[in-house]
């Protein structure tokens, strides 16, 4: 099996109190708060975020050579979602593409898969929950994303240091009724939770002791344990029968941010990692029509690899201001009324070929003679009218400055007012695009930007994804 070579995670912006909830449905109110994803993310945005963390200061040498994405909720069905996460990432065309979604264990066959890969294999992982209004999915649910990037096992001339030793894997696979979606549905259904508890109580005590026989381990040697899984009252159950010691356990992060199904065991392990020392050990147990178990060590590499920001960070910046009404509106769950203006026109094909690499990736151009940088690229240069093809020049993570900036209340949005800039980037360019998770109340010009990969619109059926500028708010800005 391929050892870790890299991680990442992304934790959006936005966060809604459970508080809230209670307040406005009249119930009882739950502490913390749930990740939300605005209305310009889904599953797949938030997977390219996540991978571009794993992969940001990763040598062009060690880039995956495959992709898998998983998603319990992918922004299109009879359609590879995995595709638009490879065109940003600019992967290889001869590296492949492919889905495996549709229930909450696909995110750990994807990284199993990934492990079990000749080749470098980067598995994606990411998930919006939600259900009913007033219901617990909503209420627990949360939305993130995470990343893994695996050495191939047949790779002996990859030199990406190993910051993870895959030590043990075990499965216990069983069929019975716990959640599930007709496909069409909106919400799941769950079974009695006693039921689901006594179903998972056996599978999750084999495939532990399993996983602790191969790796050689004692419960007393597991040095952070990570159980998962949306069964709230049977993961708490396996956990505590692991006889793992307390201390051990990992925050399951599900009071800050809920639990975000697919994701939700990446999330925790990238927070594990972001803090674990050399030589620990961490085992992850996902509860899921079944159980899963993965035992890694961490090795010397990962103090050089940890990625920014940190989990812990992501969650510390987040926005718990949104309201329970404009939640509800952006999970289409609440139709209001539309500004008086013509409807978005969806993106068409043909156009989306052919600017594939601006589009996706956001590859700006340089001029060849005077070295101008243009966004987008053209053919004819500004400043010294040299006609022919520029050199490309990938600007996703260059930061940039807010040179002026408008606020517009009338154009259409499912969040308004919109927040539009011109941009300076550093190095040279400047582009007028839309700024994503700005409070125009302290926008100001003179503020640093980094860029970040969104749905801009959905028209007809056709998500249309491109590139906003997003506040930078921990520390430096990267590029």
């Amino acid at each position: 099996m391929g050892g870790l070579v890299a991680y990442g995670a992304y934790v959006p912006h936005r966060r809604l109190r459970r508080g809230e909830i209670a307040a406005v449905l009249g119930a009882a109110a739950a502490p913390g708060s749930r990740s939300v994803a605005a209305h310009d993310e889904d599953s797949t945005s938030m997977g390219v975020e996540a991978a571009r963390a794993a992969l940001r200061g990763l040598p062009g040498a060690h880039a995956p050579r495959q992709l898998l994405f998983a998603s319990s909720a992918p922004a299109y069905t009879d359609k590879t979602n995995a595709t638009a996460v490879h065109a940003a990432l600019r992967l290889d065309r001869t590296a492949p593409a492919a889905d495996m979604c549709g229930a909450v264990r696909s995110g750990f066959a994807a990284l199993t898969a990934a492990q079990d890969s000749p080749v470098p294999t980067l598995a994606v992982l990411s998930d919006l929950r939600g259900g009913l209004p007033g219901g617990a999915d909503e209420r627990e649910g949360g939305d993130a994303a995470a990343a893994f990037l695996f050495a191939g096992s047949g790779d002996t001339a990859s030199t990406a240091p190993v910051i993870a030793d895959v030590l043990a894997r075990a499965w216990s696979t069983s069929e019975f009724l716990d959640r599930w979606r007709i496909q069409g549905e909106a919400s799941s259904r769950t079974w009695e939770e006693r039921f689901g508890e006594q179903a998972y109580a056996p599978l999750a005590g084999a495939a532990f002791a399993d996983a602790l026989k191969q790796a050689g381990l004692t419960p007393e040697g597991v040095d952070h344990l990570i159980v998962a899984g949306t069964h709230g009252r049977a993961v708490r159950g396996a956990a505590a029968r692991t006889g793992v010691p307390r201390r051990a356990w990992a925050d399951d992060l599900a009071e800050a941010i809920g639990n975000p199904g697919t994701a939700q065991f990446g999330v925790v392990l990238c927070d594990v990692l972001d803090r674990a020392a050399p030589g620990e050990t961490i085992a992850v147990m996902l509860l899921a029509d079944g159980v899963s178990v993965l035992v890694l060590r961490a090795t010397g590499a990962l103090a050089g690899r940890r990625t920014e920001p940190a989990v812990a960070e992501q969650i510390a910046a987040g926005d718990d201001s949104l309201t329970y009404t404009t939640f509800l509106t952006w999970r289409g769950l609440l139709d209001r009324e539309p500004p008086r203006r013509p409807d978005p026109e969806p993106p068409y094909a043909p156009p989306m070929l052919r600017s594939a690499e601006w589009k996706y990736a956001f590859v700006a151009g340089r001029c060849q003679v005077c070295g101008t940088r243009h966004l987008p690229p053209a053919d004819v240069c500004r400043e010294c009218r040299h006609v022919g093809p520029m050199d490309p020049e990938p600007m996703a993570d260059t930061a940039g400055t807010v040179a002026t900036f408008t606020i517009d209340h009338l154009a259409y949005s499912l969040s308004p007012p919109t927040v539009m800039a011109v941009v300076d980037f550093d190095g040279g360019g400047r582009m007028r695009c839309e700024l994503a998770d700005a409070d125009p109340g302290s926008l100001r010009i003179g503020d640093r930007v980094e860029m970040s990969f969104r749905r801009t619109r959905t028209a007809r059926g056709v998500h249309n994804y491109f590139w906003k500028a997003r506040p930078v708010r921990r520390g430096a800005a990267r590029g």
